[in-house]
């Protein structure tokens, strides 16, 4: 499974890569707004750091300006991914910028037939939102299970990107599910380092060598 980092922050962002675990970026309008700069200083900046996808987000509601938004983030730098939301625009902009060799990352899905409009779209990825569905009281997991049986069954080369992953629990199972991707909070990166007996074997191992005689 690979892991992008779901922020727009750049100190956070330098923090995670530096443990080497970090295969990509997904931004989004309220990430970037959040930092106060420019969307183009905020992206030079983030592939300067990851190279690896970075997901940056149309704000157009017609296809021809998401294909233009599109267009002018592809020359950017080649890692860039375009994210379009899950509507019929957002489906016929995927399929132009697919078509030109472009990779997008459609958004915003919330339904298994949502998922496979886009895999018939061509995009490169699909975000299927589970922490948002949870938050409604359905079951967001059940989504990503869905459309990775979806996608196996036609083989679709579309990949899962679990996305609004909000704790551990959310990532272990976007994983046994079979997403290709999860998409989280640096806060939640953090979470998956730690369980309380690695601190306390740590402590133990470092408590007795202090008892072997050095020197």
């Amino acid at each position: 499974m690979k892991f992008f980092l779901d922020t727009a922050d750049i100190g956070e962002l330098s923090q995670a890569a530096a443990s080497g675990l970090v295969d990509g970026v997904t931004t989004n309008p309220s990430l970037i707004a959040r930092t106060g700069r420019k969307l183009r200083d905020v992206v030079d900046d983030i592939v300067r750091i990851v190279d690896g996808p970075i997901s940056v987000e149309t704000i157009s509601l017609d296809a021809p300006g998401m294909i233009a938004e599109g267009e002018g983030f592809s020359a950017i730098h080649p890692n860039i991914v375009i994210k379009c939301p899950l509507t019929p625009e957002g489906l016929k902009a995927t399929k132009a910028l697919t078509d030109s060799g472009r990779k997008v990352n459609v958004t915003l899905c919330f339904s298994p037939l949502q998922a496979l409009l886009a895999a018939k779209a061509g995009a490169t990825y699909i975000s299927p939102f589970v922490g948002r569905l949870d938050d409604v009281g359905q079951d967001g997991m059940l989504l990503i299970r869905e459309i990775v049986q979806i996608y196996r069954n036609y083989n679709f080369k579309t990949e899962v990107l679990a996305a609004s992953l909000r704790h551990p629990i959310h990532v272990l199972e976007s994983a046994k599910a079979g997403a290709h991707v999860g998409t989280l909070p640096y806060s939640v990166f953090q979470m998956l380092f730690k369980h309380p007996l690695t601190d306390i074997g740590l402590e133990k191992f470092l408590a007795d060598w202090k008892k072997v005689p050095q020197g």
